[in-house]
This record gives C-alpha cells, structure tokens and sequence, in this order.
C-alpha cells in the first residue's frame, strides 16, 4: 500500500526537522553569521600583510611590530571593554567592534609608510577587541557549562569559515590589483557586519543577572552568603592568583604566539626567502589549513564537553610543537605540506577548549572582567611574539625561531596537564572562583 501523499515527508518538511537545533538556538545562529562577516575580511589579509609590511623596506622584526600592535591595541583594551559590557550590555561592542575595524583596515590600505601602518593597525586592534570580547561573552551569556565548548565551538567553525575563504580571495586579489587592495575588501565586509549586529543581535546582559542570582542562592544555601557580594573588589586579583587562570593563561597566550608570530610572521617569510612560495600559493596554503581547523571543531567540541577539557587542550599543544620542530627544518614543499597539515590539525583538535575553561571557572556577574583578562592573556602572545620571534630569525635562523616557540608551547601543555583543575568529563572537580 502506497503511503498517502499527506504522509510522505516533504523536503521543506526535512529542511525544517534539520534545522531544528539552529532555530532552538537563533541567538548562536546571528552570532555566527555575524563572526564569518567579520573574520573573512581578518582572513582576506593574513597572507598579504608581512609581503605588504617587507615593500617598505624593513626587516622581519619590523614586520612582526604590524601584528604586535595591532595585538598591543586589543591587550590594552580587553579587561576596560569587558567591564564596559557588565555595565552597558554586549550590543555595543557587537556593533561598534566592525565600524573601527573598518576605519583601521581602510586606513592600512592607504598608510605612505610602516610608521602609518602601525598606527593603523592599532585602529584596527581596537575593533577587533571591542567585537571578540563582546562575542565571548555573548556565548557565554547564552550557554551552560554542558554545552559551552559546543556553543563556543560553533562560533569558532564560523570564524574559520571566514578565515579560510579569506586567504584564498586576498592573494587573488593581491594578485590582481596589488598588495594595498585586500584591505579595502576588509573594510567592506567590517562595514557589513556592523550593519548586521545592529539589526539581529539582541541584548544578552539581563541573562547574566539571573545566573548570577541562581550562583547566590546556592552559596547562601551552602553557607557561603556573602561571598558574591565580596567578589568585586577583588575579582581580578583573585582571577590572576589562580592556579587553573594562569595555567589556561598560558596556553592561551602559547597558542596566539604561535599563531600569530610563526604561521602568521615566520612561516609566509620563510616560505617565500627559503622555498620561493607566490603570494597565492601561500594564501592556498593557509585557506587549507583553516578548512582543517574548520572540520575538526565539531569533534574538539565534543571532546571538550564529554571527556574533559585537558583531554582537547593537552594533545593538541604537543602536536603543535611537533609541526613547529617540522617547520624548522623544511626545506622542500613535502616537508613543508606535511608540517603545514600537523599544524592545522593540531591547532584544531583544541578547538573551543580553553575558552571554555576560561567561562567555567568566571563568576558570571563578573564575566565580562574575567573573559576580558583571558583574552589579554592571547594578546601578550599576539603582542610579544612577532617581533621575538622576528628578531630570533633575524639573529640567528628560522629553524632556531621555530623551535623557541615549539618549547614554550610544549612546556605550556604539559604545565596545564599537572596543574589544573578539570571542570568537565569523568572525575571532573568544579574549579574554585578565581
């Protein structure tokens, strides 16, 4: 018997059963779209920017000084933006992050000289701290610790999707119409996203306070009352005393050295100096690798949120100073490809991990203060590594560049495997407040 038209399942039907859990969670849905907008036009540059810094006739510590500022920008500003959003709401930062990226980006596509560039990648660092910080905090604001890793992770598979369309269609465009002109591409795609923000991403702010009065009704039932009411003065102070902050600390700052001063710095230049890479082979190289990252944030995020987050962040730091140990000693494509295709995947398997950690051990009426200090702990990588590294290359070699980042990110892994709390997974102890 033939089922009845009324009966079959119609594909719209299907369309809307799959997705389902995009529209129970609309809010990460417009977060995400809002974070591919704005990390494709970040994308658009990362191979362009240290060949557009070299024409000015400067040396790789130069260089690395167009990412250190543009770093020094968001370190400066995280902790102050992140008490601004406990106090006016996430929407501000949401929208306002775009437009002074856009101002900045336009900027660097029109700066006469490397001392102008500076100045405008420091624009530019603002924008990205007023928009990251606010969108950290708005996926904690409308997670829990159960699905957080998932929540972050998603946002994290958009951000990669913007960065790996980026790369590709900058070196294209390098190509075409020159180094100047990826940059006004990043701030067309910064204006849009600023228009985005403003029409489809809500206020999350009130959430926090209902977190927060659930938090204090079980410390008073625990008879820990008042402790909540102590925790401003000296939030900040116990976030960066705790041994679980710090140990996330530096993994956080490890990674963005890595990511910014050798696949970022070391890795273009010396791909060009000691293998002759174009400037579009390069952007392919670095589209691949964030498709990797792309495709392994789904199974990071569950890992983190099932197993444990060690079990995401630990492996992935040792395979990363693996490939860097590669890195240093490529000298032909192979060795380079497969150095490349480590890398990608193990910055992938710790995917949304340390953020995660990060919310977990944040006072929610203070989170916007604590993922604040946690993203100005990736700035001091972001901020100290181009130009260390840099100036180690300049001094001695590449190889020797590569292997000082390799063991700061190894001993970071393994300092993290001894010495902090798990929140997440089998035997998992809720670390103390920092």
């Amino acid at each position: 018997m033939r089922p009845s038209r009324s009966a079959r399942p119609s594909p719209l039907r299907g369309a809307l059963r799959a997705l389902g859990p995009l529209r129970e969670h609309e809010q990460l849905l417009m977060i995400s779209i809002s974070t591919v907008l704005v990390m494709a036009g970040q994308g658009v540059i990362a191979p362009i920017l240290p060949l557009f810094a070299r024409d000015f006739g400067v040396g790789t510590a130069a260089i690395g000084l167009t990412l250190s500022t543009f770093a020094l920008a968001r370190l400066l500003l995280n902790v102050p933006l992140g008490v601004v959003s406990d106090r006016l709401g996430r929407r501000p930062l949401l929208i306002g992050g775009p437009l002074v990226t856009a101002i900045g980006m336009i900027g660097s596509g029109i700066a006469p000289d490397i001392y102008q560039l500076l100045a405008w990648r420091f624009v530019a660092g603002a924008g990205s701290a007023m928009y990251m910080t606010g969108a950290q905090i708005y996926l904690a604001d409308i997670s829990t610790p159960l699905n957080r890793a998932r929540f972050i992770g998603t946002n994290q598979g958009a951000l990669l999707l913007g960065t790996s369309s980026g790369p590709a269609i900058g070196g294209a465009v390098a190509e075409l119409w020159g180094l100047r002109a990826p940059f006004h591409v990043v701030g067309v795609a910064a204006l849009v996203a600023m228009v985005y923000a403003w029409a489809r991403l809500p206020e999350t702010r009130g959430l926090v306070a209902e977190e927060a009065e659930a938090e204090a009704e079980a410390a008073r039932a625990a008879g820990r009352a008042g402790g909540a009411a102590r925790a401003g003065g000296r939030a900040w102070l116990r976030m960066i005393r705790s041994r679980d902050f710090f140990a996330v600390a530096w993994v956080t700052m490890s990674v963005f050295f890595t990511r910014t001063a050798s696949r970022q710095t070391l890795v273009p230049v010396m791909a060009a100096a000691r293998l002759g890479i174009s400037a579009g082979a390069l952007g392919a190289v670095f589209t691949m690798m964030s498709l990797v990252n792309m495709f392994l944030i789904a199974p990071a995020a569950v890992i983190a949120d099932r197993w444990g987050r060690k079990w995401a962040i630990v492996p992935s730091g040792l395979l990363v100073a693996l490939s860097l140990v590669m890195m240093a000693n490529a000298n032909g494509w192979a060795l380079f490809l497969a150095a490349a295709v480590l890398m990608a995947v193990a910055t992938g398997v710790a995917g949304p991990a340390p953020a995660a950690y990060a919310a977990d051990i944040a006072p929610p009426e203070l989170r916007g203060l604590a993922m604040g200090l946690y993203r100005s702990s990736g700035d001091v990588g972001f901020l100290i590594g181009p130009p260390l590294l840099g100036a180690i290359a300049d001094a001695t070699s590449y190889g020797w560049g590569f292997g000082a980042n390799a063991l700061l990110i190894g001993a970071a892994s393994l300092f993290f495997l001894v010495a902090a709390r798990e929140t997440m997974g089998r035997g998992a102890a809720r670390p103390a407040r920092a």
